[in-house]
């Protein structure tokens, strides 16, 4: 049987909310895999968590840039906040972000494009930072979309600098409309993914596995709950169809509105322009998410350097 240690509870607690003592016996009842625990306590009716949130574990910047029809979303990390302040720190930011535009969003090419007035890839630029600020960095992922014809809309989220923050959004939109009412619209559906958080397109893209787990989870609640089998399976469909509007964009409520659909939202956009619109992909990026975070006992390290 697995070991269950404090952090592993610690850490289905921050993900769950659950109590310490049913963080423990969740774990206990899967044999410490901490997402069928995550489920367990979710059919108990212990968690009510319908997704993780990605965990903001590192500092660091996200840059984004555009360039005609196409555009790229950057993420480089840092140990602290206090480099993200940084203007060198910043610059390189920018300078990456814009080369990713002729990458293709493939982050190897893009640690090994030539940095500018360096003599150096970009990667050897990122060494020569670290050895000059002394602090660890990371060129972490990159994306790039482009339409055509259309265009790819952007959007910063707490901004230090203009096209650097700590989210970055790309919406790409395909339509023969006027390309400054598309990048009007397309600007006001990347807030609303800075907002939302969509973790897909539409219906058909979410990803199987993820639809099968959810309907067992809901079939479980749903039996808890004492309902007939006969009726289980309508109970589950009406939840599942919630969650569609929790995770996928075109069903989502439109955050500026708070009131239709997003897909309700481009089809009157494209009645209103003259031409039809699609919103053919998205990117989401979070400093830091998905990262674990190191924590620190501060106290525990003072009382170390004591010989306490």
């Amino acid at each position: 049987m697995a070991e269950i240690t404090a952090a592993l509870v610690k850490e289905l607690r921050e993900m769950t909310g659950a109590g310490m003592m049913d963080c423990k016996k969740a774990l206990g009842e899967v044999n410490g895999n901490i997402d069928d625990a995550v489920d367990w306590l979710r059919k108990k009716g212990v968690a009510s968590a319908a997704k993780k949130a990605g965990r903001v574990a590192s500092e660091g910047l996200i840059g984004v840039a555009s360039e005609g029809t196409r555009a790229a979303v950057v993420e480089v990390n840092s140990e602290t906040d206090f480099v993200a302040r940084n203007e060198n720190f910043q610059a390189f930011v920018t300078t990456v972000t814009q080369l990713a535009l002729t990458t293709g969003g493939d982050i190897e090419a893009l640690r090994n494009v030539p940095y500018p007035g360096a003599g150096k890839t970009v990667a050897e630029q990122l060494t020569a930072m670290i050895a000059t600020i002394g602090e660890n960095m990371q060129l972490r992922r990159c994306r790039m979309l482009s339409a055509d014809p259309g265009v790819v809309a952007t959007y910063v989220h707490n901004a230090a600098a203009p096209g650097l923050g700590k989210i970055g959004v790309l919406v790409t939109l395909r339509s023969s409309a006027d390309p400054a009412k598309l990048l009007e619209l397309g600007r006001h559906l990347a807030m609303h993914v800075a907002s939302a958080a969509p973790l897909f397109l539409d219906t058909a893209s979410v990803d199987t596995s993820a639809i099968e787990r959810e309907r067992s989870v809901l079939t479980e609640q749903a039996r808890a709950s004492g309902k007939p089998e006969a009726i289980i399976g309508k109970m589950v469909e009406g939840r599942l169809r919630k969650y569609y509007e929790e995770v996928v964009l075109l069903e989502q409520i439109y955050v500026i509105d708070g009131e239709s659909t997003v897909a309700k939202v481009v089809e009157a956009a494209a009645k209103q322009f003259g031409a039809p619109i699609v919103i053919t992909g998205f990117e989401r990026f979070k400093i830091g998410e998905g990262v674990a975070k190191e924590e620190k006992d501060f106290a525990a390290e003072v009382a170390a350097t004591r010989g306490l």
